[in-house]
């Protein structure tokens, strides 16, 4: 057995969302806080892709930006290639470990620097690195310079743009192509993982589809590892391998995909899969997602999906389920694990 690339363990992240001191005091407020993400555990084998999918505000993003070390974890650990980043942090190799996993961000308008020629956004990440020297003893400026148009051409190359495209800005290019910029710059430092941060969704459908074929291709041409997150069922099911369902801060399954889509477990599962429109089931009777995200400030006690689950019970709502395996897959479901379903 080898040791997976990704290992995520009882990851939690909390946020203080109090208003000021003074206003606290006047109006003798508590301070409060919002659990983003509490206590979620999974792994990711190498060259394998993980989808984290849910509703909007249910912590997907907030997992991506732990995992990339742009939050720091309240609780629990991140461990990359059995290292934790907590321990390269200390030891000063968290630059290394940076150049080894990179971020695509959701929003191609708004992650890219728009006073910044592509030339300078590709090359950004090379020079940081010390990939491409722009200057050295024996090289002149001019040949560093040289030198990096080179490699940022040869990645425009691999996302499907070309060489001239180094001297535009981004508000030259569509959103597609934005997107397809963000790609090689995470591609530059040759990271063997890649957080995907909904990349597609800001995307006409068939750009997505562009979009996601270039990324599915470098897969398998560079071997790299994916947490692909995401709210649409349809492009998880085209890109994922795993399939992480989350609600309100917390995992209710994972399971491989053809498990997930054939027979999901969760009753929130079930209905974000009832959900996706299908041409060849019109005249099958659907669950709709009945009611609303809980208020984060004020979750449920017991089971979060508890005031919206058909199957509910005295102990989902008094009783919080932990994820266990089931079935083949994990499952976070008093329901599920008692055969209520």
């Amino acid at each position: 057995m080898t040791t997976p690339l990704v290992e995520v363990r009882d990851l939690a992240k909390t946020f203080e969302v109090s208003a000021p001191w003074l206003n606290r005091v006047v109006e003798r407020k508590p301070r409060q806080f919002v659990h983003a993400v509490d206590g979620v555990s999974f792994s990711i084998e190498r060259g394998q892709t993980l989808a984290l999918v849910g509703e909007s505000g249910c912590g997907k993003s907030t997992v991506a930006r732990l995992l990339v070390g742009l939050y720091e974890p309240t609780r629990g650990e991140v461990r990359f290639d059995g290292q934790t980043t907590d321990a390269a942090r200390r030891a000063g190799g968290l630059r290394a470990l940076r150049r080894r996993m990179q971020m695509i961000f959701q929003d191609p308008y708004a992650s890219l620097n728009p006073r910044w020629k592509v030339l300078d956004i590709v090359g950004e990440p090379l020079r940081e690195h010390g990939l491409v020297k722009a200057k050295d003893a024996s090289v002149s400026a001019l040949q560093g310079t040289e030198a990096l148009r080179q490699r940022v051409g040869e990645l425009l190359l691999q996302v499907g743009l070309a060489t001239a495209d180094c001297d535009k800005f981004p508000h030259q290019f569509s959103g597609g192509q934005r997107q397809r910029i963000s790609i090689a710059r995470a591609l530059a430092t040759q990271p063997e993982f890649l957080v995907c941060d909904e990349p597609t969704s800001a995307l006409d459908v068939s750009v997505q589809a562009q979009v996601l074929n270039i990324m599915k291709d470098l897969q398998r041409e560079r071997g790299l590892t994916y947490l692909f997150i995401s709210h649409n069922l349809a492009v998880v099911r085209h890109v994922a391998d795993q399939v992480g369902v989350m609600y309100l801060g917390r995992l209710v399954e994972v399971a491989d995909k053809a498990l997930l889509f054939s027979q999901p477990q969760h009753p929130y599962t079930r209905m974000l899969l009832d959900a996706i429109p299908d041409i060849h089931l019109s005249g099958r009777s659907r669950t709709p997602v009945q009611g609303e995200v809980p208020n984060p400030l004020n979750p449920p006690t017991g089971c979060a999906f508890h005031p919206r689950c058909p199957h509910a019970n005295a102990r989902c709502t008094a009783e919080r389920p932990a994820l266990l395996s089931f079935k083949g897959v994990q499952v976070a479901c008093h329901a599920a694990q008692e055969g209520r379903i």
